[in-house]
């Protein structure tokens, strides 16, 4: 029998929320249309009501504009009952996307718990600890090193520099008093002469009258 009528699990999906979304919109833009197309009615016999006056053909054209003010104020009722059905699928259909955004959250979170205390279960904290105090002495070293290196030799490490100065200004007195001793050595014989030079006088005057 199955292979002749068919078997009932072969049934259509059920509709999802979007698809009733998108069914109410084109209800939606169906009424829209018949609210249009009334307008246009409604308008056309007022024009044609302005021009007669009171009588049973007026009367008779008022009729057919009550029946179609009618339709329309009816197709507006299902109008905004559509809309209100849009709606609240859309905010279903928001939530549920909200919902199974916060679920991919939450699985993501956990993963990454997971694997975060997979990953700090491999780390001792003693030998971090053990590590970063062995650090600390070879910096002490290295700075004890380089201070033995800089070192200065034949100096005293504390001078004072009180004394410095007042041993400057001794010296700069001693200069002023002793004046300058270039001009001191301008008279004083050179080493390399044995015998001091002999001074020699011009012969004067008297003497020289003798001779002519």
């Amino acid at each position: 029998m199955n292979r002749i009528f068919g078997s009932s699990s072969t049934k259509k999906p059920k509709p999802t929320l979007q698809d009733a979304i998108n069914a109410t919109d084109a209800r939606v833009a169906s009424v829209e249309v018949k609210i249009r197309k009334l307008d246009g009615e409604l308008l056309r016999y007022k024009e044609q009501m302005s021009k007669l006056r009171s009588g049973p053909g007026k009367n008779a054209i008022q009729q057919r504009a009550l029946r179609v003010l009618q339709q329309k104020k009816l197709y507006e009722g299902q109008l905004n009952q559509l809309q209100q059905q849009t709606f609240n699928m859309e905010s279903a259909a928001l939530t549920t996307d909200n919902l199974r955004n916060t679920m991919a959250t939450v699985d993501a979170m956990k993963l990454a718990n997971k694997e975060m205390r997979k990953q700090y279960g491999k780390i001792d904290i003693d030998k971090i600890e053990n590590m970063h105090y062995d650090m600390e002495e070879l910096l002490e070293q290295a700075n004890e090193i380089q201070e033995s290196l800089g070192r200065s030799y034949a100096v005293p490490d504390e001078i004072d520099e009180a004394d410095l100065e007042a041993e400057l200004d001794a010296l700069q007195l001693e200069e002023e008093e002793e004046g300058p001793s270039y001009l001191a050595d301008l008279n004083k014989v050179p080493d390399f002469l044995d015998d001091p030079p002999v001074e020699t006088s011009e012969p004067t005057t008297k003497e020289a009258v003798k001779t002519t």
